[in-house]
C-alpha cells in the first residue's frame, strides 16, 4: 500500500472517531489526546498509525468503519502497517 492511501484510510478513520461524539469522547478518555491535538497531529503519520492501531483494538469499530467507508475489514491493518514503518513491498 503506498504511504498516501494509508494516510486517506487513517484521515478517514479519524472523521469516522470526529463524526460520533461517543466514539470520539471514548478515544480522547483512553488516549488523553486534547481535542486542539487533533487538528494538530492530523498530518503526522505516527499520530495517524495511533489511530488506526485503536480502531484495530475494537473489532467492533473496525466492521463500522469498514462499512462506512465502503472499505475491505483488512485495509486498517494494513494502512497501520504501513504508516507504522512497514512497506509492504512499496517504497514509494
Amino acid at each position: 500500500m503506498k504511504h498516501n492511501e494509508a494516510e486517506t484510510i487513517a484521515l478517514n478513520a479519524l472523521s469516522f472517531l470526529i463524526g460520533n461524539e461517543t466514539r470520539l469522547e471514548r478515544f480522547m478518555t483512553l488516549s488523553g489526546i486534547e481535542p486542539r491535538a487533533l487538528k494538530d497531529n492530523a498530518s503526522d503519520p505516527v499520530f495517524l498509525a495511533g489511530i488506526l492501531e485503536y480502531l484495530l483494538q475494537d473489532e467492533t469499530l473496525i466492521y463500522l468503519f469498514a462499512e462506512e467507508y465502503n472499505l475491505s475489514p483488512a485495509l486498517p491493518a494494513t494502512a497501520h502497517r504501513t504508516l507504522a514503518g512497514g512497506h509492504n513491498g512499496d517504497y514509494h
